[in-house]
């Protein structure tokens, strides 16, 4: 009864803020949800480790954040398998009313491995590149660290929102998406700080 209530509280919700779009906002909402036209930007962070911490370090960071992923994608297809919510675009009473589709997608969707790397992401790299202002003796980031910090985490949020407005997720499958993500990034991007000063 309880899970009841809170599925409908989550599909109310949902299709409240998967109302707000518009032709403008639309393709916004597909590109974030896109994960091939973010490759550019994969390269970049890959460029930037590599660049600022070396290649011993930026491959422990690069092993994390692949940790993350891997953890992330595999707990979210046994939640999703145990689960069986479907998708906001595979339910009936989404679409009678009036659920916004911009895209196809499967038919399970809790909780969220989009918005679950993308966080991953976004906390296991900004951790690792801390690491740098460690190595130069200061405890105030310079102002690419931030401004990197300030973009990832901006992209991450964008890119688990991106999933309501496409139709794909309910907003509860994002936000568990993102608790995720926040504990697979911190936790190995932690283990790679540590390994990274041993």
């Amino acid at each position: 009864m309880f899970w009841q209530e809170v599925h409908q509280f989550d599909q109310k919700l949902t299709l409240i803020i998967n109302s707000w779009h518009s032709p403008f906002t639309d393709p916004i909402w597909q590109f974030f949800s896109d994960k091939l036209v973010w490759i550019p930007m994969y390269a970049g962070i890959i460029a930037l480790l590599f660049w600022k911490l070396g290649w011993k370090k930026a491959l422990i960071v690069l092993a994390g954040v692949g940790l993350t992923f891997g953890f992330c994608d595999q707990f979210s297809n046994i939640i999703k398998d145990a689960t069986c919510r479907l998708r906001p675009l595979r339910d009936e009473y989404m679409l009678s009313h009036g659920l916004h589709i911009l895209e196809n997608g499967g038919k399970y969707g809790f909780f969220s491995a989009h918005a679950a790397n993308s966080l991953g992401l976004a906390f296991c790299t900004y951790i690792g590149l801390k690491s740098y202002t460690a190595s130069t003796g200061s405890n105030k980031s310079p102002w690419w660290i931030k401004a990197y910090g300030a973009w990832i985490f901006f992209w991450a949020a964008m890119v688990g929102i991106s999933r309501i407005f496409v139709g794909k997720h309910y907003l509860g499958d994002v936000l568990v998406g993102f608790v995720v993500g926040a504990v697979a990034g911190i936790a190995f991007g932690a283990l790679a700080r540590i390994i990274m000063r041993k």
